[in-house]
């Protein structure tokens, strides 16, 4: 090979390079290239190997379409009840539409911020203080969805926004300490007050249920008693009229008026025996003891007539 032609070689050599290397084109995984053909949009090459018309195509944007945590830098938000919070937040985000994200906006990133921080503080001042701890999510939320409207024709999609810290200023923290304080008092102090309401109503049930079986165990008792004195009675009278309805059939029979007579008989001298026994009494005897057969007699009529 002649020398001379050694340099045209390495110049060939060198053109063919750099033809193949503005001609193949390869895009990583997760990977948008936006393409431009003599300074106006052409195509988006996705990920893989593409190939370009050397000095007429270029790559004029390459955009990575995984998903994108961006912190909101932090900013003073006042509430409806003109107090002011240090707010930060971090918002997710992701690319699209490549074309969009290219030619809709200069600069998607930094328009998504400002949005996400003027959208914060217009939710915030619609609340209150205390609301703001509770309704984190709503504000979330109502971040997401001004932004995600907005954000259509920048080629981005928002998934979620977080608010990572809400900072009172220290005044405000002092206070609201101390009407935790406050509350954590009182609930205890209820708390108290319902054990020992608790507990009187439970000695009280139980004074009560002890006074009702009392009482019920009396009235069992006195019933008792009252059905044995009943029973008792009606024993007595049961026997009493047996008694007497035997002595009379005896009566009847033969021999059975004088048994009557002779008993009156025995009985008398009994009762004249026991008032003679005591020694302080002044036994005064009928002078005629006809009389003691006069009220025999009498015992026996008085049988007749029962007769």
């Amino acid at each position: 090979m002649d020398n001379s032609s050694f340099p045209v070689a390495l110049v060939f050599a060198i053109v063919v390079v750099i033809f193949i290397i503005r001609t193949l084109k390869v895009v990583p995984q997760q990977n948008a290239w936006v393409v431009e053909r003599l300074g106006k949009y052409h195509s988006t090459l996705t990920p893989g190997l593409n190939m370009l018309i050397p000095f007429i195509d270029a790559v004029a944007y390459k955009h990575s379409l995984k998903e994108i945590a961006m912190d909101v830098p932090g900013q003073v938000c006042i509430t409806r009840d003109n107090t002011q919070l240090q707010v930060d937040g971090i918002i997710y985000f992701q690319v699209t539409d490549p074309m969009r994200a290219s030619y809709g906006s200069a600069n998607y990133i930094m328009a998504i911020t400002q949005l996400a921080q003027t959208t914060l503080r217009s939710v915030i001042g619609k609340l209150e203080l205390d609301k703001t701890f509770e309704e984190r999510e709503t504000i979330n939320h109502s971040v997401v969805s001004s932004i995600d409207a907005a954000a259509l024709n920048w080629g981005v999609k928002v998934l979620r926004y977080e608010i990572k810290d809400l900072t009172p200023p220290k005044e405000i923290l002092h206070a609201m300490q101390s009407q935790i304080t406050a509350e954590r008092e009182k609930r205890a102090l209820i708390a108290a007050s319902e054990g020992r309401r608790q507990e009187q109503i439970n000695i009280a049930t139980g004074e009560r249920e002890a006074a009702i079986a009392r009482s019920e165990g009396e009235k069992q008792a006195v019933i008792n008693k009252a059905q044995g004195e009943a029973a008792s009675i009606t024993a007595v009278a049961d026997a009493t009229a047996g008694a007497i309805e035997r002595v009379a059939s005896a009566i009847q029979k033969p021999g059975g008026e004088q048994a009557v007579q002779l008993k009156v008989a025995e009985k008398a001298v009994e009762a004249y025996s026991r008032v003679a026994a005591n020694s302080t009494t002044t036994l005064v005897v009928p002078s005629d003891m006809g009389q003691v057969s006069a009220l025999i007699a009498s015992a026996m009529k008085m049988t007749q007539a029962v007769k």
